[in-house]
């Protein structure tokens, strides 16, 4: 927020810093333009709101640029924020012509989750800021890169990576800044993963902390890896409450603002979420529709709803924090690889945020429940935090393509160049074993012009072959 201030008052007459009495501003807006990149379309409207309702009183306008919200040419001269998506902005700058006047008022680059670059979209992200430090040296117009993240164990890679000043540029706040600790459990219950023992131990494992949450008197998320399991697990929560005799402790039906909660309930469409009211647990995931997503998000965080159980995608995006959060299984299934992966490190770190609020309690619970020959992979990963690689060689080829098609990289030692700008390179140089670097190589081309070379001619080649 401080930087984005700090670039609109770069571009206010008279210029604050220069007459501090003058009251009465006026912003340039045609000259500058703010572009935030956020990791998912769900949380892009969600800033987009919040940033636009906190600058309305300057004139600003703040508006989405994604798959989902298209701007035409003259929004966009209007518009001086533009909250976007990587693949979106890819497309903006990959445009050698049309939007040349957009990018160029580009100012400011804010980079919200930077820890993407461990993902496979991470390729994208590295592209962009290359692309951009490539844009700073060839028309020599100032741009700011401001990469954010929570859960970030290298982080002076990435600070050299953005090309940032280690002294004064780079902040790190470590776990005493949180203003709630954070209480982490791990539990592992018998059984393979995936079988049906396992299974039915993770329920019932969950069901129990559930229940004792509830004794405390805590509201708690289950976090479940697949849309449909929302359902199922509210279901199987309130068939074991009443098994064991303990649904009152689920009751909404005290709670002061219920009734007001069954009035909203009827304008919604779905039918389970009416179904669950009632048994005081909620449903959250990216495939209901956004009113009833908001509904949820209002009850739960009201103190209406006990229980929410949803995917992972409510710890990336919106801003709702429990007292306790479960992790209800690690098995996600993954539609590239066909098969069940393993939850990552990073998406676990993310969910265990949402645990603690400081205005209630004094400590966040968060818990994981796994099969047991996953606890010590889980236990060391989030304990030790494993330092985060680059996959830009995977889609080396791509983005070469895209900047031969600009015409930014036009030769070799172009693409060498271009390579040195990448994150690729940082860790290469860091942690040469991993990407199939001895140490006799480095030693001799401590700058590995010719592994950058190398790589640049295979992904030419590649090019030539596909006769592109």
């Amino acid at each position: 927020m401080l930087t984005v201030l700090h670039a609109i008052g770069q571009n206010i007459s008279p210029n604050p810093a220069e007459v501090p009495e003058s009251s009465d501003f006026v912003v340039n807006s045609d000259d500058f333009k703010i572009v935030y990149i956020a990791p998912m379309k769900a949380l892009a409207a969600e800033i987009t709101q919040k940033l636009g309702s906190r600058l309305a009183w300057l004139g600003i306008q703040v508006r989405e640029l994604t798959g989902d919200m298209h701007l035409t040419k003259k929004e966009i001269v209007q518009t001086q924020i533009i909250v976007t998506t990587p693949e979106k902005w890819d497309v903006v700058t990959r445009k050698g012509t049309g939007d040349t006047e957009l990018v160029q008022k580009v100012r400011l680059l804010i980079i919200d989750e930077v820890h993407m670059l461990h993902d496979d979209r991470g390729a994208v992200l590295e592209s962009l800021v290359a692309r951009t430090e490539r844009q700073v040296e060839s028309t020599q117009s100032l741009i700011r890169i401001v990469g954010l993240s929570a859960t970030l164990p290298n982080y002076i890679d990435v600070a050299d990576f953005l090309k940032v000043n280690r002294h004064a540029g780079l902040f790190y706040f470590d776990a005493s800044f949180r203003p709630v600790p954070l209480e982490q459990h791990f539990i592992g219950v018998k059984g393979k993963a995936g079988t049906r023992t396992s299974r039915d131990n993770i329920d019932t494992t969950a069901f129990e902390k559930v229940r004792e949450m509830l004794e405390q008197d805590h509201q708690i998320m289950v976090f479940v890896h697949s849309r449909k399991d929302t359902h199922n697990t509210a279901k199987m929560l309130y068939e074991k409450a009443i098994d064991q005799v303990c649904v009152d402790l689920f009751d909404p039906s005290g709670h002061p603002q219920y009734e007001a909660a069954l009035k909203d309930m009827k304008q919604s469409r779905g039918k389970e979420l009416r179904e669950l009211l009632p048994k005081g647990i909620g449903i959250h995931h990216a495939g209901m529709a956004r009113s009833d997503r908001n509904l949820m998000e209002k009850l739960f965080g009201n103190g209406v709803l006990k229980v929410l159980c949803c995917t992972a995608t409510l710890a990336w995006g919106v801003n709702l924090p429990a007292a306790a959060v479960i992790i209800k299984g690690t098995q996600v299934y993954s539609a590239q690889d066909g098969k069940f992966i393993d939850l990552g490190i990073l998406d676990v770190l993310q969910i265990f945020g949402r645990a603690g609020r400081p205005q209630f309690e004094d400590t966040g619970i968060g818990m994981i429940c796994t099969t047991q020959d996953k606890l010590a992979h889980y236990l060391q990963a989030v304990t030790a935090q494993v330092p985060i690689e680059s996959r830009f060689s995977k889609h080396l080829v791509d983005n070469l393509n895209a900047e031969i098609a600009l015409g930014t990289v036009t030769s070799i030692p172009e693409a060498v160049q271009w390579l040195g700008y990448s994150y690729l390179f940082v860790r290469m140089q860091r942690n040469p074993l991993t990407y199939g670097i001895d140490w006799a190589e480095i030693r001799d081309d401590p700058t590995l012009v010719q592994r950058r070379r190398l790589l640049a001619i295979q992904a030419a080649r590649t090019l030539q072959q596909s006769q592109m």
